[in-house]
């Protein structure tokens, strides 16, 4: 644990050190996996002296999946072809996906 936690700290740490070792994590590994997250939170809500930018700037450990989801892209290239087979447009099998959503009037 990092020197000057208090008790919600310690506890963080005690659940992400079990749930890495239940991945599968060799022991050494799962504590510094979860030391690491600790201190990004400690470093993120001031609780450290210092603090890189990239532990209070980043959204690595912060739940929700900020960063892995920006909404639906739209239809695959495969499906935009597939329609444009269905309603028999010529010049599909050279077109890239834009142009195929063009001339579907995606």
């Amino acid at each position: 644990m990092p020197a000057g936690s208090n008790k919600k700290r310690e506890r963080q740490y005690e659940h992400i050190k079990e749930s890495a070792l239940d991945r599968g994590e060799s022991e050494k590994r799962a504590k510094e996996i979860a030391f690491r997250m600790v201190d990004k939170e400690r470093a993120r809500h001031g609780e450290s002296k210092t603090a890189s930018r990239s532990s209070t700037q980043d959204t690595s450990s912060q739940r929700g999946g900020r960063r892995s989801h920006s909404g639906s892209p739209g239809p695959t290239y495969d499906q935009l072809y597939n329609e444009a087979k269905k309603r028999n447009i010529y010049g599909r099998s050279t077109m890239n996906k834009k142009q195929l959503a063009n001339a579907l009037g995606h």
